[in-house]
Formats: C-alpha cells, structure tokens, sequence
C-alpha cells in the first residue's frame, strides 16, 4: 500500500515512542543497530513511523512501542523523515492491536511529559539537525528535550565528550545508550522556546537520511564556536504527511 492510499483509510492519529531495527544496519558487532522512532499514525494493518534512518521499499523492519509491544512489518512507502510498514501479524494479534488502538486514542495526550530533576518533553516534529565543528551536517530524531540537554537518535555514534549543536542549541555527549545518545547544553535553555531553538538554523535546510544516503562517521572531540543569539522561530510545520483527514469508516474490517 502506498502513503497516499493509507493516509485515506481508517486509522489513529497516535504519537507514541518506540524504537526499531532494520535487516540492512549492524553495529561493530555485527549486531542490528536499533534507532528511536515514534508512530504518527497507525491502524491494525499499517503504521507510519517517525524515524531518523529509513530503509528502502521491501526491507524488513522490527519495532517495538511500550503500548503496542513488538510488531514486525515490511517497509511499503517512503515519506520525509518517516516510513509507512506493513504490519504482519495473524488476525489474533490484529484483533488485540484495533482494541489496544481504540483504548490508545482515548487515552494519549498531545505532550509526554517526564518529570526528572527538570521537565523533559517530545517536541511536535522530532527531526532536526546535528552540526559538528568540522562543518557536517547529520539529520537526528528527537527523542526528548529539558532546558539542560536532549536525547537523540541518529546513524552516528559520537564519542562522550564531542562538541555539536542541536539544531542552534550547543553543548557535548554526555551519554550514549543503545538508541542514541544524550547531548548537555552550554547552558540552561528556557522551556517556553525549547523547541523553536532545536530547530536548524534559518540559513541551513533540515538535511534527513535517505536509504541510499547515510553518513558513516565518528567525529572526534573539537572545539566549536558558540553561536550568536538568535531569535526563536515559528514552530515548523508537522511532519509531512502526519496528518489527515477524519476517517470515513466506524469500524476497522480484520478479515
């Protein structure tokens, strides 16, 4: 099914954080790289994922949603900065998924909100921008965000310490985790302009991983200028394609 025939069809308009592999990324070890993901939207049989590494037509992709558990899927369309899956599941399992997805969407909230030693939240559109101190520009995800530092997901594994910004917002790796890695900002941000500063600067283009385009990369620790004060942005629009017309049908049919 492509993108534009689901985004017509009965489904959930549903963000909730989850991770994934793909058959075609391995770490040093040989092993599947995982990266954080989100669903945009998603019914018993497709799902749109948010995602910082996409993988062409026909791969097989594995994801895992704390609410939904583990569903597995081959990639069917493309979209910037996201993938639509097939869900491949028996009609049990899809008869639970439509019941669990009912519950969801009664249940979800516009913003997840951690509360930790500051106040942690997802941004609207997770996709940005890492910029590193010898000019390169690598797309990320967004996982969560605090006036002090964010947690990203991306096809790089800076070393703690590395200097970069996040979109205009700078700092260092702090922490790295199996999904991503923590960046701490030079200094505490304030939280009413979190994510208009996470975006990349007016003058530099959201850049995001194709299939067949992936940075390989390990940069090392340099020092890199502070930017100037800038001035918050609009918030950008939401990701191509999250949002779509009500559904026309009361029921999902699971033959």
């Amino acid at each position: 099914m492509s993108l534009s025939e689901f985004m017509e069809r009965r489904a959930v308009e549903l963000r909730t954080a989850g991770r994934y592999s793909l058959t075609s990324r391995h770490d040093a070890q040989g092993k599947r790289r995982e990266f954080a993901c989100r669903t945009t939207r998603i019914s018993p049989f497709q799902m749109l994922v948010a995602a910082p590494v996409l993988g062409p037509c026909g791969e097989r992709v594995i994801t895992f949603f704390g609410e939904l558990g583990k569903l597995d899927g081959w990639i069917t369309d493309v979209a910037e900065g996201a993938f639509l899956v097939d869900i491949a599941v028996n009609k049990e399992v899809r008869e639970r998924l439509a019941n669990k997805l009912v519950w969801l969407q009664k249940k979800q909230q516009d913003a997840v909100v951690d509360v930790r030693k500051q106040q942690r939240v997802v941004p609207e559109d997770p996709h940005t921008n890492l910029i590193f101190a010898n000019g390169t520009t690598v797309s990320c995800f967004v996982i969560d965000v605090s006036p002090s530092g964010v947690a990203v997901s991306a096809d790089i594994e800076p070393e703690i310490g590395t200097r970069l910004a996040v979109g205009r917002l700078v700092g260092h790796v702090v922490r790295r985790f199996d999904e991503g890695f923590a960046v701490q900002f030079d200094r505490v941000q304030e939280m009413d302009y979190l994510e208009q500063m996470i975006r990349p600067p007016q003058d530099l283009p959201l850049h995001r991983s194709s299939p067949s385009v992936i940075p390989q990369m390990r940069p090392t620790p340099v020092p890199i200028l502070r930017p100037s004060v800038m001035t918050p942005q609009p918030k950008t629009a939401r990701l191509a394609g999250s949002v779509a017309p009500p559904p026309q049908e009361k029921v999902w049919m699971i033959d």
